[in-house]
């Protein structure tokens, strides 16, 4: 079996002031990534949902990675579904936006020209790690309110349609999805148009949470992605950093369960990706390590450089 496990984000605030992961001395950008991709063989990319990826970034991620490393990638929040900050849009294309009176914008509000040439600015950004063949799943992690409802399988349908030719993982905030009247439907839809079912380990019981549903929808790669189990910072409102969010160390007993699952699910894929988003400072890495150790012989680990 093809396992990789990594973390969301090698340069969260949080990560580098504990000063636990790094080495002494490892400040730059560059040393960082280099050390990050001697230890684990993935990451995701969480950068590119706050702004538009850039391609200049991808080209020096491509020269500082072994050959072999792969890079997950999420899409820019507009394509969410999110609401987007003006400033969050290349400057050059900020004059051009609808003049509505609203601080944020959504993708409806956004004219078709512009969104076309945003799509076709974050395809070429990412271009380099795919032509490097390091260029894992372009993960869409939808607003919580974007349902099931038939308007918004609509938009997801769409940007699959934009995406053809990628590998598009999906990952759903909003429990519609996998309610009893819908998860067979769900699943239907995302076999039919080769989207990957990001299965998810996180707090259940609020209206932004999925369950963990351990179906492969795309024989050619699984994504699990580990959130941690932390209710009460889940919905944590005006927090320092992002990752304050996902504040939770999974115990070893927790990982070995996840462990065996992963390996069942894994089976029935060409490759399977694990994220931990457990990023407050260094759990996810350290769970990480640990993760991989539980699954033995079917993680890959680092070639050295």
């Amino acid at each position: 079996m093809n396992i990789r496990v990594g973390t969301a984000s090698w340069t969260d605030p949080t990560l580098i002031k504990s000063k636990r992961f790094y080495p002494p001395g490892c400040t730059s950008a560059e040393a960082r990534l280099r050390f990050y991709a001697s230890q684990f063989p993935i990451v995701e990319v969480d950068s590119s949902y706050y702004a538009m990826p850039s391609g200049s970034n991808s080209v020096l991620w491509v020269e500082r990675t072994p050959a072999d490393f792969v890079f997950n990638i999420k899409a820019f929040r507009l394509f969410t579904g999110h609401q987007t900050a003006r400033d969050m849009f290349p400057k050059d294309m900020q004059p051009a936006l609808p003049q509505n009176g609203k601080k944020n914008l959504y993708y409806k509000d956004v004219p078709d020209d512009i969104r076309a040439e945003l799509w076709r600015r974050y395809l070429e950004a990412i271009q380099p790690l795919r032509a490097a063949g390091k260029l894992g799943a372009v993960h869409f992690q939808f607003a919580p309110w974007v349902t099931s409802a038939p308007k918004d399988m609509e938009h997801v349908a769409h940007c699959a349609d934009v995406m053809a030719g990628y590998t598009m993982a999906v990952e759903f905030r909003n429990k519609s999805w996998f309610d009893e009247k819908h998860t067979a439907s769900t699943l239907a839809f995302e076999r039919e148009r080769g989207l990957v079912n990001v299965i998810v380990d996180e707090p259940q019981g609020s209206s932004n949470s999925i369950p963990s549903v351990w179906e492969v929808t795309n024989d050619q790669l699984a994504l699990v992605r580990l959130h941690g189990r932390n209710h009460e910072t889940w919905n944590i409102k005006d927090a320092s950093a992002a990752s304050n969010r996902f504040n939770y160390d999974y115990s070893d007993e927790e990982l070995a369960e996840l462990a065996d699952q992963i390996n069942r699910i894994a089976a029935l894929a060409a490759r399977t990706h694990v994220v931990l988003n457990n990023n407050f400072e260094d759990q996810g890495q350290r769970n990480a390590k640990t993760l991989t150790g539980l699954l033995g012989d079917s993680a890959i680990v680092p070639i050295t450089w």
